[in-house]
This record gives structure tokens, sequence and C-alpha cells, in this order.
């Protein structure tokens, strides 16, 4: 695997960052997960908007979009797939231990990993952990992972392959790599971005090709839900068929159906689609 690292391509066995990235010591950094088709990245610009906007929130200088887009072109070029998980990761670079950021500048990583489709249906928990909609993370996409690490780990212990949090009023906000849609009344759904939620690029996209509302909705809102899918980078759109192991019969039913053939068309129509 050949890896995009600080300005130029190295073998995986040679890209090394140090242990004084604040990246790897404190979780200070940023990161974006595109989908690739067959070596063309989808909705990178999109991505990019949002790495600039997560690197502000942190307090970095933000990275040089043009140099990220040949990052990526160089790895994906390198690394030829059918379907693959595009990461791009930018720390504070190496600094001193602790929360002080050093003078060197930041790391850019750009790294291509092979995966495979999602299945159309999958079943996900509730955690009793809760998003914090007034943090001084929220909203952004940083490398301080863990809390979803733990969630996740939960998750696929139960069978499921996503877990779904509140947030600290009790509001329904999103899963651990994912955004959520319920069908309600007939109606589509979706938890605001005020709610705590990262304001995901296929989120948006599904909100602008169906129509979708934005609502606070509480958590019981998954109890009396019709329907309810998850959408990010990785699984497009992605039925629920079970809540903390209670079924939902029929699913994808034909509002979730609906969005997942919007999404395949609209995507596939353009690799690329501007806001």
């Amino acid at each position: 695997m050949t890896i995009w690292l600080n300005g130029a391509l190295r073998d995986e066995s040679s890209a090394f960052v140090s242990v004084f990235d604040h990246g790897l010591t404190v979780g200070d950094g940023v990161f974006e997960t595109v989908k690739t088709v067959h070596g063309r990245p989808f909705a990178l610009t999109r991505h990019l908007t949002r790495l600039a906007t997560s690197a502000r929130g942190l307090g970095l200088p933000e990275p040089d979009p043009e140099e990220v887009r040949r990052a990526c072109a160089a790895v994906l070029e390198a690394n030829p797939m059918p379907l693959g998980r595009l990461r791009i990761t930018y720390t504070g670079g190496i600094s001193p231990l602790g929360s002080d950021r050093g003078t060197t500048g930041p790391t850019l990583l750009v790294a291509l990993g092979e995966t495979l489709r999602r299945p159309d249906t999958t079943g996900v928990i509730t955690v009793p952990w809760t998003r914090n909609e007034r943090g001084a993370l929220t909203g952004l996409k940083s490398t301080s992972y863990a809390e979803n690490v733990i969630a996740l780990a939960r998750a696929q212990q139960q069978g499921a392959s996503e877990a779904l949090f509140a947030n600290t009023a009790g509001a329904l906000c999103e899963g651990t790599g994912s955004n959520v849609f319920v069908v309600l009344d007939g109606e589509l759904h979706t938890p605001p971005v005020s709610s705590g939620c990262l304001a995901g690029i296929t989120r948006a996209l599904v909100v602008e090709w169906t129509g979708a509302r934005e609502t606070d909705l509480p958590m019981e809102a998954l109890e009396r839900a019709e329907e309810v899918f998850l959408t990010s980078s990785l699984r497009d759109v992605q039925a629920v068929h079970a809540i903390d192991g209670r079924r939902l019969p029929g699913a994808p039913g034909p509002v979730t159906a609906k969005a997942m053939r919007l999404f395949e068309e609209r995507s596939a129509a353009d690799i690329d689609p501007l806001p």
C-alpha cells in the first residue's frame, strides 16, 4: 500500500508518524472518510470544505485544498481498487507532551483501504452515553474517537453494526459514524445539526435530494418510527431492520427504498455534487 505523508508518497512500511505527533498523544486532529469508486472520490469538494471547517474549529491552520487534492489523486493512482475508503488525516503535528501545540506545523496523511458494499439493512442499538451538543468539538470531525470505539464495540457485541446516541437534552442525535433518519406518519425526518450531530456529507445530500425535514426528535421517536435508516460515506443509505433487538418488519420500507434508489442514481450521475 502506498500512502501520502507530508508532501510525498511512501510505502506503508516507511510511512511513520512521530510518537510526539499531537494527533497521537492528545487526539489533536481532524479527518475525512471519502468513498472512492474505481479510483474516483465521491463528493470530494464537500469533504474538503468540511475538513477546513473542522481544522478551523480546532484552531489548526486550514489545509491547502489543492495539496490535499494532489495527495488524494496520487494515492488513488498508486492503489487501484473498485471500492475504497480514502482517509484524509490532518493533525497538530509534532508537539510537546501535553496539550500545547508545537511549532513544526501540521501533519497531513492520506491513505486508502479497500472496502465492500454494505448490506442493504442492518441492526442498531441505543447506548446510555450522550453527545454534548454544546461541547468544544461539537460539529467537528475530530480524531478524538474513543467514545465511538466504546459504543461501537457494545453494538457489535449485541450483533448490531451501529450505536445511536441521544444528546444531553435527551433528543435523538447520531450514530458513532452515521446520521439517522426516521419516517413518522409517512414523512422523513432527521435531527438538525443543532442537536450536536455531525453535518454528514451523505446526510446533507439525502436532505437535499429527498426533501427530508430537520426536526428535533425525542429518542422515543425510534419506537414510533415506521422506518429508520442510516447515512454515511460508506453506508450510503442503509435501512435499519432492528433497534435494540426489536424488529422493524419490511425493511427497507417504501420511503427508505425510494431514498436508496434516489441516492444511487444521483450519486452515479454526479461524482462531485456541489452545495
